[in-house]
Order: C-alpha cells, then sequence, then structure tokens
C-alpha cells in the first residue's frame, strides 16, 4: 500500500517551490502528476532536472479536458471514473508516491478529488503551495487588497450574469479559469464598470510571463495560465494624513 504525498509546486518559477516540496520530490522513487494527453504536463516541466535517475513516472492523463462542457453529465462521469481509477491505482502501488499539483493543492487544485477519494485508504499528506493568484499579482507590482478591501475569487466558468453580480459587489478580483471564456469574463467587467482596471497575466512567474491591461488584450481567448486581476483601493493609512500611524 502506498503512503501519498502531494506537494504543491507554487505558481510556476521553481524558486518559488517550498523547501519542503524540493526535498521530497528530488528524494522521490515515484512520481505521479496530472496531464493533457499528448503533453509534457506544466507540473512536470516545473520540476525538469529535479527528478532521482531511478525515479519512476505516472502520468496522469485526463480523458477530456475542453472537449465536453464542463458541467455536462458526460464530462462529469469521464472525470469521476478518471479519479476513482487514479485512487485505486495510487493505493496499490508499493512505497511512497509524491503527487505533484500546480499551486496549492488545496485551492482548486485537480489533486482534492483524488484526496477525497483516498480518505481511509492509505495514509496521506499535502504540503502547502503558493498559489498561482498571489503569483499573478506580485508580477503586476502592485498589492491586489488595501486595508479592509474584500478579495473575490471568480470562476470565468460562471454565467455571466453571475460574475456580473459578483463583480459589481466585490472590491478586488481575481478571475480564474479565463481561457476561452475570456470575452465573456471580459463582458462582464465592461458591464460592472471594472474593465478599465483589469489586468491580464498570462503564465505568471513562468516563461512567457506577460502583464497586460485587458482593456488593451485583443485576443477572444488565452493560455490555460492565465489570471484576471482588478486590484482593490482600499483603506490606506498614508493617504488620512501624517498624524496617522502606518
Amino acid at each position: 500500500m502506498a503512503r501519498v504525498i502531494c506537494t504543491g509546486l507554487g505558481p510556476g518559477d521553481p524558486d518559488l517551490m517550498a523547501v519542503r516540496s524540493d526535498r521530497l520530490i528530488r528524494a522521490a522513487d515515484q512520481i505521479a502528476y496530472f496531464r493533457k494527453a499528448g503533453r509534457a504536463g506544466q507540473a512536470r516541466r516545473i520540476v525538469e532536472g529535479m527528478l532521482a535517475p531511478q525515479a519512476v513516472e505516472h502520468a496522469m492523463e485526463y480523458p477530456v479536458t475542453t472537449e465536453l462542457p464542463f458541467d455536462s453529465p458526460e464530462y462529469n462521469d469521464a472525470l469521476a471514473r478518471f479519479y476513482d481509477g487514479w485512487a485505486d491505482r495510487l493505493v496499490a502501488l508499493p512505497g511512497e508516491v509524491v503527487v505533484l499539483c500546480e499551486g496549492d493543492p488545496f485551492f482548486y487544485g485537480s489533486f482534492m478529488h483524488l484526496y477525497t477519494r483516498l480518505q481511509g485508504r492509505t495514509e496521506v499528506q499535502v504540503v502547502p503551495g503558493i498559489t498561482g493568484m498571489a503569483g499573478c499579482w506580485h508580477a503586476t507590482g502592485t498589492p491586489i487588497t488595501w486595508g479592509d478591501d474584500v478579495l473575490s475569487v471568480l470562476m470565468g466558468t460562471l454565467p455571466e450574469e453571475a460574475l456580473v453580480d459578483h463583480m459589481a459587489r466585490a472590491e478586488a478580483l481575481v478571475v480564474m479559469k479565463t481561457g476561452r471564456n475570456l470575452p465573456k469574463v471580459r463582458r462582464a467587467l465592461e458591464r460592472s464598470g471594472r474593465l478599465a482596471d483589469a489586468w491580464l497575466v498570462e503564465n505568471g512567474t513562468m516563461p512567457g510571463q506577460k502583464v497586460r491591461r485587458l482593456a488593451e488584450v485583443a485576443g477572444e481567448d488565452c493560455p490555460y495560465f492565465a489570471i484576471v486581476l482588478v486590484h482593490g483601493h482600499g483603506r490606506r493609512p498614508e493617504a488620512l494624513g501624517p498624524e496617522v500611524a502606518p
């Protein structure tokens, strides 16, 4: 029976990986990671050059990605069977296996679906990681929140009306899962009066990083690793006068 350890890899730059994750990955005899069929996989790319020569790799290839609507019964059934199967395979492995997860495993990470299926079946540990959105807002060089700003994290897959409603009420915004949803996200930001303040960060902290104002981006989609940000403008002590301590 395997002992499963999921290591958060951080936002993409290997230098931003937790020391514990780095140590576990370099010492691992078995490594598992998610990827799209026919692709090397972002998680595997991040750890390139770190794996021990004897490490056995287990590529967990998604059965579907964008071929079916994400909220369709067929999509959900295919992914449920995928996670069920890999939970069984991980439990059956001998010794210890390190599972790679971009960002933080418990923040919209695919490993969450394995984690719930592994409970009570084998020992599971999770190493936190810096989230991708944190890497992106640092790439803009501007704090995402000030004072008592409320930060809302939205999925670009939400219906447009739901996006508009949340955007209009939030002070600082992060929109994930943009990709093909970029036109819808742009329309929602414009309708909520937030487009002028929105930024698009592609491949944050990684090679090919781009940081641009969303209003100036002409494309109809963007890479999977892209996040839209709207910075908060809340209470800032320095704006209240010199008599107010920071």
